[in-house]
């Protein structure tokens, strides 16, 4: 068998959640669903587990978990809520990887994601290493198992965080082929000139002797999948796949898009996937595999460099997240997004003054600033309580006071994460709710600051928020719209 085929789904939505609250309230734009997650996981993330194949006179014939013969990664976020409020959708994802287990050779089909979505280049050190502990943490949590691979937010990527990734176990993960680097030949085929072949997995060097693997999926097809109409035709699909490349040696057919791609954005892709999946399964020529299963058949032979700071959905690095550069989701032609400049100054500053908060006053009461921080995954996740979690964290025997101003400071540095989700930036608007669910986290780390402190931070961060101009003349800057979001956020009530 030369022909292997993987389709990977990248499973994602922002946190929702009213951080005064801790519960996603009414989204209005979701209707007739309570609110995005709801709508989305109606769409998409539950018809993908019990998908229908369907035979003559369009009568089902097998009902499948698509999740057991694909490749996929979920939100930390996004799982957080559907334990709880999808529970059978949850439950589902979880069996398909322990039946992928089966299916390939030991290795699980689920990969983990760095936790709340930020741009990892971007992001400092400390939070760099959080993110990827934290996704390796609730990964465990939930999998009952370690990540083989973990999924890179929009594939930003930048040797620091490979580095942080290989130290934690990470083995591989995956990237668009315009985020491939120069080729390192190997000493035999020195002076020969070799192009990229996204066929294959390829080694990317690292320090202290440490390693991690890359995949690179097709661009081409991922982006038929993603935009076009190749999900109307399942069998179309597949033969798609299949005949893609003949090789005589062993390759790798790969393919990566949002998850949301089966049946959110097209309706009837969980159809569509099933009943590529089946044809695949059953044509003699090729094998569905996953990423790790064909790394232990076929490890890489070369090494590559990367394309540092690059992405899969920005042509300018990661400039959408920081800059006006030219890339955004379609109509309006006469809108701008310099207002994204203006948003990561002010976070930036706000960060800035949380961390000096948190290390002023923490280092009086934990053993390990960093170590705590890194550790309050397991009280999020309800390993531990937070008597027993203080109790071996602190430096000391603490009061009910201090107790209440240690994990009141770790639930600071929590909401400065969440506040840099990418998606943020993303959209062409700075009024969008996605904009405003992470000014609402920058909101709660300005009141915990403000009440551990007793520095008002609130006034400056408006000021840089005002340069921050909306598109839309009645929106105003970002200071009007973190405002406008802030009250309605502390006048909702629980959903």
């Amino acid at each position: 068998m030369n022909r292997f085929v993987c389709i990977h789904g990248h499973f994602y939505q922002p946190p929702r959640e009213n951080p005064w609250l801790e519960s996603i309230t009414l989204q209005e734009s979701a209707h007739p669903f309570h609110d995005w997650n709801e709508r989305i996981n109606a769409e998409c993330y539950a018809p993908n587990t019990q998908a229908q194949i369907l035979g003559e006179k369009d009568s089902a014939i097998k009902t499948v978990n698509n999740y057991s013969r694909m490749s996929f990664d979920f939100g930390p976020t996004l799982l957080s809520w559907m334990e709880s409020k999808a529970p059978d959708t949850y439950q589902a994802i979880l069996d398909a990887d322990a039946v992928s287990l089966k299916n390939f050779s030991g290795h699980g089909s689920a990969m983990a994601q760095c936790y709340s979505h930020m741009i990892m280049p971007l992001a400092n050190s400390q939070d760099k290493y959080t993110q990827v502990y934290w996704g390796i943490r609730d990964f465990e949590f939930r999998f009952k198992r370690l990540p083989e691979g973990m999924w890179l937010p929009e594939t930003a990527v930048d040797l620091e965080t490979l580095q942080i990734m290989a130290d934690q176990g990470i083995r591989f993960t995956i990237l668009a082929p315009h985020q491939a680097g120069k080729l390192l030949a190997n000493a035999e085929k020195l002076g020969k000139k070799e192009e990229l072949d996204i066929y294959r997995p390829y080694r990317i060097r690292l320090q202290a002797g440490k390693s991690i693997d890359v995949f690179f999926y097709n661009g081409s097809l991922s982006q038929s999948l993603a935009f076009e109409n190749l999900l109307q035709d399942g069998k179309y699909f597949a033969e798609k796949l299949i005949q893609t490349d003949l090789k005589n040696t062993p390759h790798l057919l790969s393919i990566a898009t949002d998850g949301e791609t089966y049946g959110h954005h097209h309706k009837f892709g969980d159809m569509a996937l099933a009943f590529a999946l089946q044809y695949i399964d059953d044509h003699v020529d090729a094998q569905l595999t996953n990423y790790a299963e064909y790394l232990e058949k076929f490890p890489p032979e070369q090494e590559i460099e990367i394309g540092e700071r690059t992405s899969w959905s920005c042509t300018h690095g990661v400039a959408r997240w920081s800059i006006h550069c030219g890339c955004h989701t379609g109509g309006h032609p006469n809108w701008n997004q310099h207002w994204r400049a203006p948003l990561r100054h002010a976070l930036d500053w706000l960060q800035c003054r949380v961390d000096s908060i948190y290390t002023g006053l923490g280092t009086d009461l934990f053993k390990d600033l960093w170590q705590a921080r890194n550790l309050y995954i397991n009280i999020r996740l309800n390993q531990c309580d937070r008597d027993s979690f203080l109790a071996e964290q602190s430096r000391r025997v603490l009061e009910k006071p201090e107790k209440v101003a240690a994990i009141n400071l770790l639930e600071l540095q929590r909401h400065s994460m969440l506040m840099y989700t990418s998606c943020g930036w993303f959209f062409n608007d700075i009024s969008g709710i996605e904009t405003e669910q992470i000014l609402l986290y920058a909101g709660r780390a300005l009141q915990l600051a403000e009440d551990i402190s007793g520095d008002s931070l609130e006034p400056h961060f408006l000021r840089l928020l005002e340069l921050a101009k909306s598109n839309i003349s009645g929106k105003g800057n970002g200071a009007q719209i973190y405002q406008s979001a802030i009250k309605i956020a502390t006048m909702e009530e629980p959903a």
